[in-house]
């Protein structure tokens, strides 16, 4: 480990530490102030832990996880087929949870279990049983309330817009802004060309390094693109084009979707606790959770 994560980690414990001072003390100027402080070391952690991965050696035989924040950011190379073999050997050696986060830093935006699955398994080379993520959200939830910010990242729920409880069925990453995890009304589109951006562009990343992307990956673009006009016109998918296409669907959606969820957004900083911003509102006895829509 470098010096600088060594630094970094020390900041974060010292910050959270403070902020779990400031909260018993119920001095919320400070709290404010210092989980806007917790927010940027972790990003900075974040992409300290970037650089000393892709400084790494032998990067193919690496299992552990790269922990990213952005879609756009370089995400680990498709490993070679003895590497594959290797971790199917020694399946679970990756944390569920850090699987999840994964998927889901490509893919940049809210998704269902059975996209996260999906996504894990034709970039990643380790199957990913979506069965496995239906208590994740619930643990993580126990794990943030027994202490606060005491991880990097949390895997956390997606809000429905009108009432902030949790979007039945799509998961998220807490470090992601609020106006991400929101689900309005056109978010359910918006997300889905999001995924198709995501899963395009670390195809063109593989492709670029020199590790041919397996054939679940270019199946999975295959299925974004059937459903993005302009994206798909023969059996040989072009990342590129449906990057374009996904863009240029997108812009027609953006302002309205991020209207609504900005508005969403100020209403859960206002309303809700840190726990509930992360998980949601407890649902009303009287009305089902909203289902918030699903990407695949």
């Amino acid at each position: 480990m470098t010096a600088s994560l060594e630094e970094l980690e020390e900041r974060l414990t010292e910050l959270r530490a403070r902020l779990r001072e400031a909260r018993r003390a119920r001095d919320t100027s400070a709290a404010s102030g210092l989980r806007r402080e917790l927010r940027v070391v972790e990003e900075a952690w974040e992409r300290a832990l970037d650089e000393e991965e892709a400084a790494a050696p032998d990067p193919g035989e690496q299992r552990s996880p790269i922990h990213v924040t952005t879609p756009q950011e370089a995400l680990p190379a498709r490993p070679s087929r003895s590497t594959s073999r290797k971790k199917r050997s020694t399946q679970g050696a990756v944390p569920v949870r850090e699987q999840v986060h994964q998927s889901l830093t490509l893919l940049g935006a809210p998704a269902a279990p059975k996209l996260i699955s999906s996504v894990y398994e034709a970039f990643f080379a380790e199957p990913l049983a979506a069965t496995k993520l239906a208590s994740l959200r619930r643990d993580e939830e126990r794990s943030f309330s027994a202490q606060e910010y005491a991880r990097p990242y949390y895997i956390c729920a997606a809000l429905t817009h009108d009432r902030l409880t949790p979007a039945r069925g799509l998961l998220a990453v807490s470090v992601w802004p609020l106006e991400r995890r929101v689900i309005a009304p056109l978010s359910p589109r918006a997300d889905f060309l999001t995924h198709a951006v995501g899963t395009a562009e670390q195809i063109q990343r593989l492709t670029t390094a020199g590790h041919p992307p397996s054939d679940a990956a270019w199946q999975l673009l295959r299925r974004f693109a059937l459903n993005i006009p302009g994206a798909y016109e023969s059996d040989d998918i072009d990342p590129a084009r449906v990057i374009s296409a996904a863009r240029a669907e997108a812009a027609v959606h953006q302002e309205p979707d991020t209207a609504e969820r900005r508005a969403a957004a100020d209403r859960a900083r206002a309303r809700l606790t840190d726990v509930q911003r992360l998980f949601g509102a407890a649902p009303p006895h009287d009305a089902p959770r909203d289902a918030g829509g699903t990407s695949s």
